[in-house]
């Protein structure tokens, strides 16, 4: 069982564009950009405190300022290898343990990010996630060491282990010890999208934000799960997309 979880950070990952739905980090999502809203989420996490990382591209000054706003700091590292932005960001606030968390995610639990944590620090883990057909796509949540960065970002060569910064790990089972998060209820949810990647996820999300979202109170996994029992035509907004299809397109151009 690990003890030392104060160098443990959390990363995450921001760039003010992107292929499918451009500036989608920035849009409104009652009065607030979406990025401002994963970071008050996840600043909920019992476990480590929050950096953004983004690039060094003007552009991205945007991401530095609402990271400011929302009172979390910010690295700024390479565009296209993630991988070599986390391992530096790691390196900078001296971090033993790295919590990844995507920029697309408003929709993220920090109950439930919580527990990819504390199934990390309970076993000799190199690597835990939630990435299971348990969770919808949105609440992905992974947890590693420094030392599982720190081999990753020697041995991966492809493009899009350079830019997912933890395939190298997962694709590599022999090399790495990996755990897995399920649900308490272990029911199959991966049908679920909650990341936002379409217009239409957007879409999706804006209207569980205008029936659930308080200022006094962030809302949970359950709490959207029990708003599509009552309306399950929301979750047909966005049906038609994949889980990980930035992964596979990242896989298909290597």
């Amino acid at each position: 069982m690990r003890s030392d979880i104060s160098n443990c950070i959390i990363i995450i990952q921001a760039r003010s564009d992107s292929s499918r739905l451009p500036g989608k980090v920035l849009s409104d999502i009652e009065g607030r950009p979406l990025l401002w809203h994963v970071i008050n989420r996840v600043k909920k996490m019992e476990h480590g405190h929050v950096i953004v990382a983004t690039t060094t591209r003007k552009m991205d000054d945007v991401i530095v300022e609402i990271a400011n706003k929302a009172g979390v700091k910010c690295f700024r590292g390479k565009t296209n290898d993630v991988l070599d932005r986390f391992f530096k960001a790691a390196l900078k606030f001296k971090a033993n343990v790295i919590v990844r968390i995507t920029a697309d995610c408003p929709l993220i639990d920090p109950r439930e990010s919580d527990k990819v944590v504390s199934k990390f620090l309970s076993g000799d883990y190199d690597y835990v996630s939630n990435d299971s057909k348990t969770y919808p796509n949105g609440l992905d949540t992974e947890c590693f060491s420094f030392d599982a960065l720190k081999k990753a970002r020697k041995e991966a060569k492809l493009r899009s282990e350079r830019e997912h910064v933890t395939s190298h790990i997962w694709e590599n089972p022999d090399k790495f010890k990996i755990g897995i998060v399920h649900n308490d209820s272990k029911k199959r949810l991966n049908h679920l999208k909650w990341s936002v990647d379409h217009q239409n996820d957007l879409d999706f999300v804006r209207q569980v934000y205008s029936r659930l979202y308080t200022k006094q109170k962030i809302f949970m996994m359950k709490d959207v799960l029990d708003l599509l029992k009552k309306e399950p035509k929301l979750a047909k907004i966005n049906a038609k997309h994949e889980r990980n299809e930035g992964y596979f397109i990242s896989l298909k151009n290597d």
